[in-house]
């Protein structure tokens, strides 16, 4: 029995794309990608993303790493990036994120508030370790976030 394609509906289709962030640090200086989901948190919109770096090797081995950052958008326009990470909030550092399959990778994918105990500053963030894992990592929000991050220039409008 043959099965009758569907007309695409139309609300499954992107209708505005835009560029959010590019690599500026050096931990981020290859590449950047998404990482959790948003997640609302007092101080914005909270995103749990990755960025790949070269690390000196001598002797050989994996020359990439792979590492975790934050970025806090704006709650009434995410576009609008209020914070972002200098340096990575998570690393690879642990056995389990040094060695496996891709050696020296932590990517963060998973992120949930922990209102079950009482604290919702409290976040756990489940993370790929060396891409044969699952870790999570604990993150407690602090009551103000640091101005002067770095962050590149919003993309230009046309």
């Amino acid at each position: 029995m043959a099965l009758k394609s569907r007309a695409p509906d139309r609300l499954g289709r992107f209708t505005s794309h835009h560029r959010l962030a590019t690599p500026v640090s050096p931990w981020e200086r290859l590449k950047i990608g998404a990482g959790t989901p948003p997640i609302l948190t007092k101080h914005g919109w909270l995103i749990v993303y990755h960025g790949v770096s070269e690390l000196p090797v001598a002797g050989g081995g994996h020359p990439l790493c792979y590492s975790a950052g934050l970025m806090v958008l704006s709650k009434q326009h995410p576009r609008l990036i209020r914070y972002r990470s200098v340096q990575p909030v998570l690393t690879p550092m642990l056995p389990e994120e040094r060695d496996g399959t891709v050696a020296n990778v932590v990517f963060p994918t998973g992120i949930d508030r922990r209102d079950d105990l009482g604290k919702p500053d409290r976040l756990n963030v489940y993370y790929g370790m060396a891409d044969n894992r699952i870790g999570v990592a604990r993150l407690d929000l602090p009551e103000q976030i640091l101005a002067g991050a770095v962050a590149d220039a919003p993309e230009a409008t046309v």
